[in-house]
């Protein structure tokens, strides 16, 4: 019985921690990279963690809903632990595995040189067979990633439409 008490607590106090120093305080980074989207993008449509990533996916749905955003942000752009970057589909909610818009298809499965060819965007890392991240060396082209696959989603929907 003890020992269960002293496993329960230490999950508590796990979870504890986690809720106090990572989740609460990337509400507010969340918040700003919403706030300030538009110099990332015209569109709207990507956001950026300059800090690198952290827990956003909740907060991003609630503060799309308490900002009332009217464009629904597709990407998050972000650094990873080694200094590469990366770009990350919007689920449709918190914790589902379908995107807002997922990576084309075209690109996924593909890695290095044979991505940064078939995309145009030298420096690709990868994009996951499942569409929903891609890697890229650069912030720069992370961003062009997430770019060409707003264009690519459009140009589709035009022809789609036409």
């Amino acid at each position: 019985f003890w020992k269960a008490v002293e496993m329960v607590g230490a999950e508590f106090l796990d979870r504890l921690h986690f809720y106090w120093k990572a989740w609460l305080p990337a509400r507010q980074l969340v918040e700003m990279a919403i706030l300030s989207r538009h110099k990332v993008d015209e569109s709207g449509e990507i956001v950026e963690f300059q800090a690198g990533g952290c827990p956003w996916k909740e907060h991003l749905f609630t503060l799309e809903e308490t900002l009332s955003i009217d464009k629904a942000i597709k990407y998050a752009i972000f650094t990873d632990q080694k200094g590469s970057w990366r770009v990350q589909c919007v689920p449709v909610a918190v914790h589902s595995f379908e995107n807002r818009l997922s990576l084309p298809e075209s690109w996924r499965g593909l890695r290095d040189e044979a991505l940064s060819s078939h995309c145009g965007i030298p420096g690709c890392v990868f994009v996951h067979s499942g569409g929903f991240i891609g890697g890229h060396s650069t912030r720069d082209g992370a961003l062009e990633m997430a770019r060409r696959s707003l264009k690519a989603a459009a140009s589709q929907c035009s022809v789609a439409t036409a």
